[in-house]
């Protein structure tokens, strides 16, 4: 069994689009308009974006947390900012040797959205 779609509640479809598109530096891939979906592939899971939909916690991995805050100033409010979570001692939930370094912001429907970056220290 593996994930196959993650649903996010968006009021507006064109300003979470807009901010999604920011975020993950890719168009999205279908808009079925109504009911109010749009749908973003990430390498074979469908991020859903839904106007019915509840909000959920989504956590994206990035190359740097720091960058991609950088990247989005203006765009997305900060929660929390960077911080090390721990440092992986195995491979069980990251690669070992590293520290998860995380960071949270808000999308532009109000969701807050978690951001996961491996780092050696």
């Amino acid at each position: 069994m593996r994930l196959a779609q993650v649903a996010q509640r968006a009021v507006d479809l064109d300003r979470a689009g807009a901010f999604y598109t920011a975020l993950l530096e890719m168009e999205p891939v279908a808009r079925f308009d109504p009911p109010g979906l749009l749908f973003f592939d990430l390498d074979g899971i469908r991020l859903l974006l839904d106007r019915n939909a509840p909000s959920s916690l989504i956590y994206f991995h990035v190359a740097n947390v720091h960058e991609t805050l950088e990247r989005l100033d203006g765009v997305a409010r900060v929660v929390s900012h960077p911080h090390v979570i721990f440092r992986h001692d195995d491979d069980r939930l990251g690669p070992e040797g590293h520290e998860e370094w995380q960071a949270f912001i808000e999308d532009s429907e109000g969701n807050t959205v978690g951001l996961i970056a491996f780092q050696r220290p």
